[in-house]
């Protein structure tokens, strides 16, 4: 077996614990010079010492893997695939700069956003079609948003906690939530709530409120566990508005062009637990293996709403499968991507075409499972299924979208999409990448792109049946 060695990743959970070297050996019964070796790779991690360091600080399985800071890491495979000289740079040094100086490594991955978005500017500007753009070296605010929620592993354990108390406080209960949170808006918040009935050439938003004439406004195309979703939102900005500023305050690296959107993302946050409140919810999956339909009719919510809030049950002692959840267009691009576990796609790799997301538009409304295992070698069971938005009219636009769910094979057992599937034969595992761009598989027969920063053979008297074949040089 591999030795462990997580040095960095001790010192900053006893960091983050507030707790001196003397404290973290008294709590794992370790002498503070075993520590002191922990903590500068002298020594490896061993099974004993990490069952210990799950018992006394209730980590989730993952937090001491290598994969853990899998995010950072495609990063910085982005940054250096894009230099040419970037290609000698090896993952395992991608890993050991993560794991040993992870603010060198945020920074280096900063600097590149800024370098890219700089370009970008200076190409528009070249063509002409360039406005006033503000500053478009930072990250986009969707992206921020996206890295905030994926930092926490996509759970915000004060949200949860007020939502909890505010469905238990005003005896709120499963069915008819829509009803219930009307009427607690009118007799709380004086409040009236109307329905609108859309122009099909023209429809309106979902939600509109008027804080003049205190009038709440729905679109009557919602279904009831929509405009549940949509009252509960309104709620957040009612009742939350100090929680969700001090949660934004305490992002400090959070631009301000992009704390606006991230207060609409907590507002959301809170408006899933509200209609999904924790520890009901958590029991239920449990008990129901994780069936999303099942789900959805209990909680009268939509598949999309179950697989997102699946992704953030990560309350400590009530620990849920850590899911990946991903939602993507027919043309494979991702509009929402959060994430309980290590897993991530690149910004610039796309997605896979071998993923069986892309699969969900060829059956709509049936669920594709698939066995996939990335270039590192770990396995993921995914399951993917499209929406089933409904529209104004039968001319209307239809916005289709397909919905995945992931998680590591090995929670595959507690999972009901496990059943009938070959789990323990690695030979039906499908070898996907986080992109084509990225993506280390030389032997792939559907890549749509070569690898950045590696040049490509170019041979006139051989055809081979993968499209770009790799240089021996350079």
């Amino acid at each position: 077996m591999q030795k462990m060695y997580a040095g960095a990743r001790l010192r900053t959970l006893r960091e983050q614990r507030g707790l001196s070297q003397s404290a973290m050996a008294k709590a794992l019964e370790l002498s503070v010079s075993y520590v002191n070796q922990l903590e500068h790779d002298q020594r490896p991690l061993t099974v004993p010492v990490l069952l210990r360091l799950n018992a006394r600080f209730d980590l989730d399985m993952g937090f001491f893997a290598a994969d853990t800071d899998a995010r950072l890491i495609a990063d910085l495979q982005d940054v250096f695939a894009e230099d040419p000289d970037g290609a000698s740079i090896t993952t395992a040094e991608m890993d050991d700069l993560v794991a040993r100086v992870p603010a060198a490594a945020r920074l280096l991955v900063g600097l590149h956003r800024r370098l890219r978005g700089t370009t970008e500017q200076m190409e528009r500007v070249s063509a002409g079609i360039d406005g006033d753009t503000g500053d478009s070296t930072a990250a986009m605010p969707y992206e921020d948003v996206r890295d905030y929620f994926y930092d926490r592993r996509n759970h915000i354990p004060v949200l949860d906690a007020a939502a909890e108390e505010l469905f238990a406080r005003n005896g709120l209960s499963l069915g008819g939530l829509d009803l219930q949170l009307t009427q607690l808006l009118r007799e709380q918040h004086g409040i009236t709530v109307t329905l609108r009935t859309d122009d099909p050439d023209a429809p309106g938003p979902k939600r509109f409120y008027d804080p003049v004439d205190r009038v709440l406004t729905l679109a009557r195309r919602l279904t009831p566990g929509q405009r549940a979703f949509q009252l509960a939102t309104q709620l957040a900005f009612l009742t939350q508005a100090a929680p969700i500023a001090a949660l934004i305050e305490e992002a400090e690296s959070m631009p301000a062009h992009s704390q606006g959107l991230l207060r609409i993302g907590l507002a959301n946050y809170f408006a899933g637990a509200l209609i999904a409140p924790y520890t009901e919810f958590w029991n239920s999956a449990e008990s129901l293996r994780y069936d999303i339909e099942l789900l959805a009719t209990k909680f009268e919510v939509g598949f999309e709403t179950v697989c997102h809030r699946l992704s953030t049950l990560q309350r400590p002692g009530k620990r849920g499968v850590p899911f990946f959840f991903v939602r993507t267009d027919r043309a494979g691009n991702i509009s929402k991507r959060q994430s309980a576990t290590a897993f991530h796609f690149s910004r610039v790799g796309g997605s896979c075409p071998l993923w069986v997301v892309h699969e969900a538009f060829s059956t709509p409304g049936s669920i594709r499972t698939q066995i996939a295992r990335m270039p590192d070698g770990r396995n993921y069971l995914w399951l993917a299924r499209t929406t089933d938005e409904k529209t104004p009219g039968y001319l209307s636009p239809k916005r289709d979208f397909a919905i995945g769910l992931g998680c590591d094979l090995t929670y595959a057992d507690k999972l009901v999409y496990s059943h009938g599937l070959p789990i323990d034969d690695p030979r039906t595992a499908v070898p996907i990448g986080a992109g084509c761009k990225v993506c280390e598989r030389t032997d792939c027969a559907q890549r749509a792109f070569p690898q950045l920063g590696r040049p490509i053979r170019v041979d006139d008297n051989s055809s081979q049946h993968i499209p770009y074949v790799p240089s021996t040089q350079g």
